[in-house]
């Protein structure tokens, strides 16, 4: 069973940077597509960030393009997102997926078989 654990969120003033950390393990981290996604209250689940499994692809919405910047290391299992020049509309509860099958759709919630709990991020002053 794959399990996938985020962490690194907290609360950060405008402007500022947080770098989120997930761990998936359980499987064959190596040859998995990555995902973040994001959630604020009362807003569906959004795409964020995605990877290929060998990290040569990366994926991002526009709305954080040249702000955040996805990364995998494959020797630890870890994918992350680093997050500058962040804005309060960066406010949510960020989520790490893992897709065994590498689709194309990579900005899609059901493409991805394993989530991890989520971590809250916070921008506020």
């Amino acid at each position: 069973q794959v399990q996938v654990v985020e962490s690194g969120g907290g609360l950060v003033q405008p402007g500022g940077s947080l770098r989120l950390s997930c761990v998936a393990s359980g499987g064959t981290f190596s040859q998995y597509a990555m995902g973040w996604f994001r959630q604020a209250p009362g807003k569906e689940r959004e795409f964020v960030a995605a990877i290929s499994w060998a990290g040569a692809s990366t994926y991002y919405v526009d709305s954080v393009k040249g702000r955040f910047t996805i990364s995998k290391d494959n020797d630890k299992n870890t994918v992350y997102l680093q997050m500058n020049s962040l804005k309060p509309e960066d406010t949510a509860v960020y989520y790490c997926a893992a897709d065994p099958w590498g689709s194309s759709a990579y900005d899609k919630v059901n493409t991805y078989d394993y989530w991890g709990q989520g971590t809250q991020v916070t921008v506020s002053s």
